[in-house]
């Protein structure tokens, strides 16, 4: 991958960080909200659910938006919109005090819509931007980012919540003004200036992608949400188990809720970079990890106070976790071209914003029944995304578009040659006061330039060999 290229994805790479601290840089500090609110189990696990419900709801809006007008003008004001619900929040609490229940659910609300339009839609620009063995890596790096915020915003969230419960939302709009202004100068959309499709054709699109690959697809969409609907579950349960039955607060809770989290980022990296050498079978690593994550869930409720086994057990599902979001990434976004990417890209970011939203309040209800119950749902849930995962993805639908990919690479320049051109002034001034003086850069030429050349060569030689043969016949005429 290239300098510039990585620069690119560095940039697109922020965008999934910021999103996941929505919710997971909040979790370690519920139970003070909860108590500081005076306010149930259930509404505080709502906090979590209004976020990524409003998001679920929204993205296939902003999926739509993007394929028409451009991906980054979707993202960048998302990003403002997602500090902004953090504003919002926060004014609400040092207003209201603890009356501020509705204010924050509000803000909660604008977190989501801004929500909507960031990650989903970075993965399916990250798609249109690299190809080949290249998006396997890029979406790799982009889930690892992802499960990398997940791991730093519960330590994140702890230390905040040290100065005060509250103050994690002020970490919000500090973060995403950087995050907004690092994607619109540094990244190019090739999507931009495209004309997009009516609402009658993107429906129509929509209908005719899911007539032919539609189970394919809905079966990846359901593996991907049942994995988020476990870890935002298990990570709700452990925020409060950690506190009730060991008395960890603070930043040790935040180091343990980081295990499955850490998982899934360090596989969701090493999926990514394994699996760019090679046209691997995603199917099988998809299938592999959703029956890790089972298994996970499975042990969890027999050996829940051996803390041992149980770190071992949520280390199993994160590595699961991490194998499944990587290659659904890739299998998902080649499974269709990238005029049809943002539409479905969105879809399946509703569905797993939807897990998310539904994986707290369940494991809350569940959780006052029984260990087993909570858990043996998630592991009953898992098994049946693992068949139908097995039975449904179709390994021909994503190879096929990642070979035609490959016939549609662009050629960056590196980073390095531009920082050359530059300094050198070979990009402006330079063509005219220092090229003379500096060896000529060989360019890049594609095929069509290397026959009009020739034949523009084998035009002129025919005139010369004319104009030639003419003197000649002029010559021998004269004498």
């Amino acid at each position: 991958m290239k300098a510039k290229t990585r620069v690119t994805l560095a940039a697109l790479a922020g965008v999934p960080f910021i999103l996941v601290l929505g919710n997971s840089m909040l979790i370690p500090v519920l139970p003070q909200m909860k108590s500081a609110l005076n306010i149930s189990q259930f509404q505080v696990s709502l906090v979590i659910t209004v976020f990524s419900f409003a998001a679920g709801l929204v993205i296939p809006f902003a999926g739509f938006l993007s394929d028409r007008i451009s991906r980054k003008m979707i993202i960048v004001p998302s990003l403002i919109l997602y500090g902004i619900g953090g504003i919002v929040a926060l004014l609400g609490i040092l207003v209201l005090n603890n009356n501020s229940y509705l204010v924050i659910m509000a803000g909660r609300v604008l977190q989501g819509i801004g929500a909507a339009g960031t990650a989903p839609i970075a993965m399916a620009l990250s798609s249109d931007i690299f190809i080949s063995g290249e998006r396997s890596k890029a979406l790799g790096v982009l889930e690892a980012s992802n499960g990398l915020g997940k791991v730093v915003s519960p330590i994140l969230g702890s230390l905040v919540g040290i100065i005060a419960w509250y103050a994690a939302f002020f970490v919000f709009p500090v973060l995403c003004i950087p995050a907004a202004l690092a994607v619109w100068f540094l990244v190019k959309d090739p999507t931009t200036n495209k004309k997009g499709q009516t609402v009658k054709a993107y429906l129509t699109a929509l209908k005719k992608i899911f007539k032919g690959k539609g189970f394919h697809l809905l079966c990846a969409f359901f593996a991907g949400s049942v994995v988020l609907y476990a870890l935002f579950g298990t990570l709700f349960y452990l925020s409060d188990y950690l506190e009730t039955k060991y008395g960890l607060e603070g930043v040790r809770k935040g180091f343990v809720l980081a295990i499955p989290v850490l998982a899934i980022s360090a596989t969701s990296l090493i999926t990514g970079i394994i699996t760019q050498r090679k046209n691997h079978n995603y199917k099988l690593l998809v299938v592999t990890g959703i029956i890790l994550l089972g298994t996970s869930n499975f042990t969890i409720p027999f050996f829940i106070n051996n803390t041992y086994i149980l770190i071992s057990a949520l280390v199993i599902g994160g590595i699961g976790g991490g194998l499944v979001l990587t290659c659904l990434n890739t299998i998902i976004t080649s499974t269709v071209v990238m005029a049809e990417r943002g539409m479905i890209t969105s879809i399946y970011g509703a569905v797993r914003f939807f897990g998310v939203a539904i994986g707290p309040p369940v494991f809350g209800i569940l959780m006052e029944k029984s260990n087993l119950l909570t858990f043996g749902t998630t592991g009953g849930l898992a098994v049946t995304a693992a068949v139908l995962a097995f039975l449904g993805i179709k390994q021909e639908f994503y190879q096929q578009q990642e070979k035609d990919s490959e016939t549609n690479e662009i050629d960056h320049p590196t980073w390095g040659e531009i920082v050359f051109d530059t300094i050198t002034l070979r990009n402006t001034l330079g063509k005219l006061l220092i090229r003379p003086a500096l060896k000529p850069k060989p360019e890049k030429i594609n095929k069509k330039q290397e026959i009009a050349e020739a034949e523009y060569a084998g035009s002129s030689s025919s005139t010369r060999q004319d104009v030639s043969s003419s003197k000649r016949q002029k010559k021998t005429k004269d004498e």
